[in-house]
């Protein structure tokens, strides 16, 4: 058989021979170089001269580049979380967290002052020509359940207390919750559920509380702040006044009381069109606003927008409505009319 040549192991089947790679010259191996890989891939075998590569145009890189390229989508997050920042700073220093101002839409508040002449009644409207009760049927009250028309004249403390809600960086109101005697609290849950609604509302973060200048603390023994008193119908005619021939509820300084309307509490108001538990809340946070400090009312803002807590809303959430109470007060007849709205801070 013919041998076809190549490498051979010397001795390879031959006795005493070693096993060393045959060094006898072979045309087929060019170097000393690896088969499976040359050291240089453009080099011949013939031992040539290379032509000579022209000249490649390569651009140098920028730092901007060298720094894009190192960072990735690194370096489009840092300037963009800065300019972030600088917002964020901007808007704090201008004052963006206020309190009394609106925010996203939401409805805002009027001036606050916590002066007052010590027997003014506050939340109702002058009486202008007297006719309300004809030209304002947003502001009748609707038909329901039965309440107390005339009751004692006197208030019942309901016992208990609660621990501080709220910051109460400013001032720590303390309130005790009562009841007029005579007044029947049995069809709407008994004293305890009207105070446990009173409790419940001004510890809602919603609530006033969501300002940190203001605390609550219910009492039930001494002198609070004011008194949150649920009132019958001819009572509280003298406690806020009638000049409206409406049923209202007030804030009355004079006797330090936030007196609620047992007949509202019952049935409502037309205007309000959520149930009657969101109108208790809207009664409650509207008359302790007055308390607080912010006596004026105010208009609907924004045309279907939810109301401010101090609109008016036991009478109307149009602003139409509410400037028949008041010609030549703070609300314009412009045709604006807002949702029902019972928190102070609807997203708090």
């Amino acid at each position: 058989m013919t041998d076809g040549g190549g490498p051979r192991l010397r001795g390879g089947g031959h006795p005493g021979g070693d096993d060393r790679i045959d060094d006898r010259p072979d045309d087929r191996v060019g170097s000393h170089q690896p088969l499976r890989a040359k050291w240089d891939p453009v080099s011949g075998d013939s031992g040539r001269a290379r032509s000579p590569r022209g000249d490649r145009q390569v651009r140098k890189q920028s730092r901007l580049g060298r720094f894009v390229s190192t960072y990735g989508w690194r370096a489009y997050a840092i300037p963009v979380l800065a300019v972030v920042t600088v917002l964020v700073l901007v808007d704090a220093l201008n004052g963006g967290g206020s309190t009394d101002s609106a925010d996203d839409g939401l409805p805002g508040f009027g001036a606050r002052s916590t002066s007052v002449d010590g027997t003014g009644v506050i939340g109702v409207p002058p009486q202008a020509d007297g006719n309300f009760a004809e030209s304002i049927p947003s502001g009748a009250l609707p038909d329901g359940g039965p309440f107390t028309a005339e009751g004692g004249g006197n208030w019942r403390v309901i016992p208990g207390t609660s621990a501080k809600v709220g910051q109460g960086t400013e001032q720590v109101f303390t309130y005790s919750v009562e009841v007029e005697d005579g007044i029947d609290t049995a069809g709407f849950g008994g004293d305890d559920s009207f105070a446990r609604m009173v409790d419940q509302t001004l510890a809602n973060p919603k609530s006033w509380t969501n300002d940190p200048r203001f605390a609550f603390q219910r009492v039930d023994t001494g002198d609070p702040t004011f008194r949150i008193s649920l009132t019958s119908q001819m009572t509280i005619r003298e406690a806020c006044g009638y000049d409206i021939q409406l049923e209202v509820s007030c804030y009355n300084p004079g006797i330090d009381r936030v007196v609620l309307n047992e007949p509202r509490w019952v049935r409502g108001a037309v205007a309000f069109q959520g149930d009657i538990g969101s109108y208790r809340q809207y009664l409650i946070n509207h008359e302790v606003g007055h308390a607080v400090g912010y006596q004026a009312h105010q208009p609907c803002e924004a045309d279907g927008g939810l109301a401010p807590v101090m609109m008016q809303q036991t009478f109307g959430t149009s602003n139409n409505d509410i400037a028949k109470l008041d010609p030549e007060g703070v609300v314009p007849m412009d045709g604006k009319t807002c949702r029902f709205n019972p928190w102070p801070y609807p997203r708090g």
